[in-house]
């Protein structure tokens, strides 16, 4: 890969989310490597993430599949890990399974099975790739939204567990949109409490909290994010829909 250019709008634009992430983690007296931060590309073309990857990105998220894999496609050659954060129709499984690092939006127990059935090789009973999965939580009760309604989190968490081929990492939620991250932080505190009861209900470990974006990330470390998204403040506004 190329040098990367340290003095072009995107590359301050990413150092300058770096430098907030890195503050607020500090500010939450967390080390740094607690805190993944997963680029946002989705809209943006190929050459912006390489670009971003060449200064030191590593975790990009995409929402649409087939924008991911096209984008999967162009860029084999990169040492980038691929997180899958949008909305999973569970006909699309077979699309998703064993090729994103970790997909965030597991919200059914149809899609959970159906990511199952492409990973399982039923001829003899094996899953040679293990899928990292969270659930996505409709943590603000929003209509409009997706994700599993905060009850049905356990029985959800159950049944994959159940499922050899998928490996439950943690719970993800987009909150309510807020202009001010203070508005979120009682969301991110309510994601945080329910996956500290499922481990307690479930006996086992659930390390990964998805969630903070480009508005309210700061907060979401405070409140123990492992995982934030940003997308507009890295790659900047995004282009029309291809």
């Amino acid at each position: 890969m190329e040098h990367a250019q340290m003095n072009t709008p995107l590359a301050e634009r990413y150092a300058a989310v770096r430098h907030r992430l890195e503050t607020a983690v500090r500010r939450a007296g967390r080390a740094p490597a607690d805190v993944t931060l997963v680029a946002v590309s989705k809209y943006h073309p190929a050459e912006a993430v390489a670009a971003v990857a060449a200064l030191g990105q590593r975790d990009f998220g995409e929402n649409y599949v087939q924008e991911a894999l096209q984008k999967q496609e162009a860029l084999a050659g990169e040492d980038i890990l691929w997180h899958c954060i949008g909305h999973v129709q569970s006909r699309k499984a077979k699309d998703v399974a064993g090729r994103f690092a970790l997909i965030h939006t597991v919200d059914s127990e149809k899609l959970a099975h159906n990511l199952h059935k492409a990973l399982w090789r039923p001829e003899d009973d094996t899953c040679p790739v293990v899928q990292d999965v969270l659930l996505q939580v409709n943590i603000g009760e929003e209509v409009q939204k997706s994700g599993i309604d905060a009850a049905e989190t356990a029985r959800l968490a159950e049944t994959v567990l159940q499922l050899p081929t998928l490996r439950l990492c943690g719970l993800m939620c987009l909150p309510p949109f807020f202009d001010d991250g203070e508005a979120a932080r009682p969301f991110f505190a309510a994601l945080r409490k329910l996956r500290d009861d499922l481990e307690l209900s479930l006996g086992v470990p659930l390390p990964h909290l998805s969630m903070g974006m480009s508005g309210d990330f700061e907060q979401a470390v405070e409140e123990g994010a492992t995982i934030v998204r940003v997308g507009t403040d890295i790659f900047g506004p995004r282009p029309p829909r291809p």
